[in-house]
């Protein structure tokens, strides 16, 4: 980890130098009235239209590569959009049928294999993820996107020097919104949120589509959230539904924002809006409810996820961190913790390293959910939600001015990081005065 820190000042300076000076200079790849080419084949300004379009084609032309894989693309852009996970098995398919090449079709089966790396992430089948990629690579190194693919598998498998070394090649390569948003987040990682908030301002100016624009807006609420400024927040999440209005997670983002600013009755409305668009924001909505006393209501949505994630178990796929979260705070602790082992196993990421000791908290397992704690806090990145557990440990284990120095802290990074949050933090501050 100590590499990481001495590396990551020298990374920010490529990225808000002489990257940028390189990307923006007259006669350079990007001016900022040029967005970057589009993909071939499909129009993000109307993508349900391209897909249709793109499935028209495979109609005649059955066998064209390059169509299936950008509609393989296409479709995990939707699923991004919606959060809706219906369209992986989709997406698969498309890039699958992709890959059955004819000889010398290098170009769209190398597509295909990154879209698979892509889907194995949002799959969070991160390990799969570098395997895919170090396929493409093995066989188009200067295909930048797999760097893309193989510094958000590397990032959340808690593989954070190489992570950066991919994010290091994607950037040398392609500096664009897609690295840019990555190296933000590796900084927010870090706890620098100034320049995070540089890099995607800087990523915001140049895509040419609402999609990609609703995206750079959807991550600086994000930021601006997790900074404690829900103000600053609702305006970028607002602005990324006013370039896209299907993008739920700005949706729920707003709702969320909405509520910490009192405004109440649209919170709700907006919560409902995106929870009927896709389960994936039902937890929030419930623990909103439920701050609001509306336990019935809360009550609903615990077991739409809890639905939610009994079908994926049917189907083979299990997704024990969030899972596991959820038993934490709303279930069982016992089966928090095997989830969150099991997770553990996989990668051994800051978040569930948070995710996991928090859940041993819940079990009585002070002393080893301190160590986890620890780790959740080792890149030193602000994370409120964080702090305010390790806070809730170190008191568990009687430590009274730890407690009290990462309750404060977590008070401190963004006050609002759950709807009861700040009032258990505030209380647990005024019990050990």
């Amino acid at each position: 980890m100590s590499r990481v820190r001495r590396l990551l000042p020298l990374l920010g300076c490529v990225l808000l130098g002489c990257v940028l000076l390189t990307l923006y200079a007259p006669g350079g790849p990007l001016r900022r009235d040029e967005p970057p080419p589009a993909p071939a084949g499909w129009s993000p300004y109307d993508l349900a239209g391209s897909i249709e379009a793109a499935q028209t084609r495979l109609r005649r032309h059955p066998d064209d590569a390059a169509v299936w894989a950008a509609l393989g693309t296409m479709y995990l852009e939707q699923a991004r959009r919606t959060a809706d996970t219906a369209y992986y098995g989709k997406a698969q398919g498309a890039f699958e049928r992709s890959m059955r090449r004819p000889t010398g079709d290098g170009e769209p089966y190398i597509d295909a294999v990154i879209g698979m790396g892509e889907l194995a992430n949002a799959r969070h089948d991160f390990a799969g993820a570098v395997r895919w990629a170090e396929r493409a690579r093995k066989e188009a190194p200067f295909r930048w996107p797999l760097y893309g693919v193989l510094t958000d598998a590397h990032l959340e498998l808690g593989q954070y020097e190489q992570a950066e070394t991919a994010l290091r090649r994607m950037l040398g390569g392609r500096p664009d919104l897609a690295s840019f948003t990555r190296a933000a987040r590796l900084e927010q990682l870090h706890g620098r949120p100034g320049p995070a908030r540089d890099l995607l301002n800087r990523a915001c100016a140049i895509p040419g589509d609402p999609s990609e624009y609703a995206f750079c807006q959807w991550q600086l609420g994000e930021l601006s959230w997790s900074n404690g400024d829900p103000r600053s927040a609702l305006t970028a999440y607002t602005q990324a539904l006013a370039a896209d209005p299907g993008h739920v997670p700005s949706q729920a983002g707003k709702a969320r924002a909405e509520a910490t600013l009192g405004h109440t009755g649209q919170a709700l409305r907006d919560y409902s809006a995106a929870v009927a668009r896709s389960p994936s924001f039902v937890v929030e909505y419930g623990e909103l409810l439920e701050h609001l006393g509306d336990m019935d209501g809360a009550r609903r949505q615990y077991a739409v996820f809890t639905a939610q994630h009994k079908l994926l178990a049917a189907n083979g796929t299990t997704d024990n961190l969030a899972t596991g979260m959820f038993e934490a705070d709303h279930g069982d602790a016992g089966t928090a913790v095997r989830h969150l082992r099991a997770e553990w196993t996989r990668r051994q990421s800051v978040e569930v390293a948070d995710a996991l000791g928090w859940a041993l908290h819940r079990a009585g397992h002070h002393a080893e959910a301190a160590t986890y704690a620890a780790r959740a806090d080792a890149l030193g990145g602000r994370n409120a939600l964080f702090a305010y557990h390790r806070g809730k440990i170190e008191h568990a284990l009687g430590h009274t001015a730890a407690a009290r120095a990462h309750l404060t802290r977590a008070l401190s990074i963004n006050p609002h990081f759950s709807p009861a949050g700040e009032k258990r933090a505030r209380a647990l501050l005024a019990e050990t005065s």
